[in-house]
């Protein structure tokens, strides 16, 4: 099963995606605050929190953070967060898919359309480019949390699809039907994922030149520094040189 990590070749190292730990913790707290409007405060009877209090415990959020957020949430008088996706194509080619969660669409799609128009990209409609991505859970687990000798058949029985080792990280992939119970295994087994989310994985990569992969690049940069972005997928090939932007 192990081997190299397909979705390492489409994102920069840890630390462009994610630059600012103000914005991974705006994000999570988002995540909790959806969560709990839609199934409660429990996370034991609610898998969605229970897995984006995992997820800010993998980015070391305070625990009180994480019980302000819910207790927000939990207020009646909370705003409500509307998640929303967006489809479109930057420059040369490259699709992109934006997943949102935000409490004003007409300020988000205002904000959207004249980012793709920024830089010569075009917004469309929905399914215009989700075709060219399958969607995967993907647990991103520290190396020594986990002992692959003995569980690698635990976790392929519970729906691993891949499981690779590579800098510092076992990442293990499933199929989007397989997340919960591979979340569950995991659970049994007493190991936290330090995140596990759904992905867009691409089916087929586009390689451009440097210089026209930099336009792409700070699209991408654009939208992932807007409060209401909580993810952005391309299908663009990170090479090497782009990786160390």
């Amino acid at each position: 099963m192990s081997g190299h990590n397909k979705w390492s070749t489409i994102k920069r190292k840890k630390g462009a995606l994610d630059a600012k730990r103000s914005k991974i913790f705006s994000r999570i707290i988002k995540e909790i605050m959806v969560a709990v409007k839609e199934s409660g405060s429990d996370p034991d009877g609610n898998p969605r929190l229970r897995l984006a209090i995992s997820n800010a415990k993998g980015a070391n959020m305070p625990k009180d953070n994480i019980a302000r957020a819910i207790n927000k949430a939990g207020d009646k008088d909370a705003t409500a967060l509307v998640e929303i996706v967006y489809e479109g194509y930057a420059p040369h080619g490259i699709a992109l898919i934006v997943e949102c969660l935000t409490d004003n669409t007409s300020r988000t799609i205002a904000n959207v359309r004249s980012y793709f128009n920024k830089y010569n990209g075009s917004l469309g409609v929905n399914g215009s480019v989700s075709f060219q991505f399958d969607r995967k859970g993907v647990f991103s687990i520290p190396q020594g949390v986990l002992n692959l000798d003995e569980l690698e058949l635990d976790l392929i029985e519970s729906g691993a699809e891949d499981i690779v080792q590579e800098e510092g990280y076992i990442t293990i992939t499933t199929a989007m039907e397989d997340f919960g119970s591979m979340m569950k295994k995991l659970e049994e087994l007493k190991i936290e994922p330090e995140r596990a989310e759904l992905q867009r994985i691409p089916k087929t990569t586009e390689t451009l030149n440097i210089e026209n992969a930099k336009k792409v690049l700070k699209l991408i940069d654009l939208f992932e520094e807007d409060d209401d972005v909580q993810n952005v997928f391309h299908n663009m090939e990170m090479t090497d040189e782009l990786m160390d932007i």
